[in-house]
Formats: structure tokens, sequence, C-alpha cells
């Protein structure tokens, strides 16, 4: 039977999230594999790769939350609002630790933020950073992101660095809110350092590096890592059905259900413990938004 479920990649500084689709591929010889969320090169941490059928979960596992480390340093801009883009301004420091905290609260709750030019988003079927590389800038929308918790911690007004842990909201970029806090202080900022510690709710303690994974293959111990598609989405309800029931989703028929709120989301399992799908509840009814039973072709 196919594989089908998420590997947990701890991505390593220099590499792309692409970079890891092409090493799982590889490692266990499958075509269909997708990431869950693009992470910078300039970035390390948590990446779910899906493979298999779970692919078909991906916009699921991108709209979840996330979590970020990230050491910041404040005085100095740069194109890219990390230390791997060219210095643009410098300016002052002169700010107590009460002034960071201040500034960082601004942006708790919901904002507006603009996405970087150096980002992997399309503006007219062009990405935005091969714009910014060709030296130009175009106008981006501002978009709605919510930051549930800035935590401040190892702040040094000698160096004029600190660091902070961020949880937010799909889209959100960290040297954007970076950069914005520096600009909130009147100085400027970027990031040093940004590690994804979560990301759906999975941590980087469960996450493995590409060697960790090519020593786990010699050993014959590489399918151990796959996280079934079924234990993907741990905040939702789980119901097993019945045999009849099961047949009525295969063929497109809503449920009849009581017990759930609008819009819940629901895993549906048959029987025998096949993982059917996720179906949300409305008017009376678990209609089915996603199947990842395996179909013909893919058994």
């Amino acid at each position: 039977m196919e594989l089908s479920g998420a590997i947990l990649m701890n991505k390593p500084l220099g590499k792309t999230s692409h970079d890891m689709i092409y090493f799982v591929r590889r490692l266990f010889g499958i075509k269909r594999v997708g990431h869950t969320g693009t992470l910078d090169p300039q970035a390390d941490g948590v990446l779910p790769v899906l493979i298999g059928p779970a692919t078909k979960a991906s916009d699921y596992l991108m709209n979840s939350d996330k979590e970020y480390l990230a050491k910041v340093q404040l005085g100095v801009t740069t194109d890219t609002q990390d230390a791997a883009g060219q210095v643009q301004t410098v300016r002052p420091v002169n700010l107590t630790e009460e002034d960071i905290y201040a500034a960082a609260a601004n942006f708790i709750g919901e904002i507006d933020q603009v996405p970087p030019m150096y980002s992997a988003l399309k503006v007219n079927g062009q990405k935005l950073y091969a714009l910014a590389r060709k030296g130009m800038e175009v106008e981006r929308k501002a978009r709605k992101v919510v930051i549930y918790a800035v935590e401040i911690s190892e702040i040094d007004l000698c160096s004029n660095t600190f660091w902070m842990k961020v949880s937010c909201s799909k889209g959100t970029y960290i040297r954007t809110l970076a950069g914005d806090i520096g600009e909130v202080l009147g100085c400027g900022a970027h990031i040093l350092s940004l590690r994804r510690i979560k990301s759906g709710g999975f941590t980087l303690e469960q996450s493995h590096t590409p060697d960790q994974l090519l020593k786990m293959k010699e050993e014959g111990k590489l399918e151990s890592v796959v996280i079934p598609a079924s234990e993907l989405f741990p905040s939702m309800r789980k119901l097993i059905v019945s045999q009849s029931e099961e047949q009525k989703i295969k063929n497109g028929v809503p449920l009849s259900a009581d017990g759930f709120s609008v819009g819940e989301q629901v895993r549906l399992f048959g029987p025998s413990g096949e993982f059917l799908c996720i179906s949300s509840w409305k008017d009376g009814k678990l209609k089915m938004e996603r199947s990842f039973w395996m179909g013909e072709g893919e058994a």
C-alpha cells in the first residue's frame, strides 16, 4: 500500500523548502510529495513534508498557526530584512528595555502586514523575490495576519539585539514584524537568525534532520517516522461511522449528525479504522470536504 502521511523535517540553514521535497522524494522513492508552507533558506526549523495521498492535506496544514524564535538586530535595516541582505540604513539606538517591550506589544492581535519584496508571493504571475533581484519594487497589498503573542528575551543594549518568540497565524512574515518593530522604535531593525519551532501543532523536538533520516533508512526504520494522514489534525474530533454510512460518504452523500458546532471539522473513519475524510457540519449534516481513503490506483 502506498505510504500516506507526513515527515517532520528540521530544515537546515541554506536549504530551500523545495530542496526538502526533492530530498524526501529520493529518500522514499515517491513522486507525490509536497511541503506545508515555505521556510526561507536563511531560516531553519520545522517543515512538515507530505507524502502520497496525504498531500491532499496541504492546505489544511498551510492554514495552521506557527511559532518562531528570532534574534533581532536594532539600528540597521537591509533590503531583505535579514542578515543576508544589503544594508540600507544605519541609525543610532538609544532605547531602554521597556521601549522594546512596549513596541512589540503594539503588534499583538490582528494587524495589517505588507509582504516583503524578497518573498515567494506572486504579483502578475511573477515571484516578488525575482523582481527584487532585478532591482524592481512593486506595490504589495497589506494582508491581515494575527500575532497571538510576542515574548521578548535576552535584550542586550550593548549589541542592540534581542530575542523574540512569536506565535502567529499563517502568512505572517517575522522579518517584516521585526522591521516594523524597529520602525516603531525609530531605529530600524532586521533579523539575524530565524527558526520555526512549531507548525500545525508539530514541534522542533519531533522533527528530523536529513542526516538523521538517512541513518534511519540505513537501519530500516524510515517508515516509523511517517505520521499517518489521520493524525495530522489532532484538534479535530474523530467519528467512526457504520459500513452503510461509509458507503454514503464514498458516494458523496452528507451524513445526518447532531452535537457539532456550525462549521466544525470532523475526521471520519470507517468501521475497519480506515481514515475516510474530513467533513464539516452545517444544518444537521456532515458534508465531506476532503477525501483520504485509498481509491483505485492508490491502494
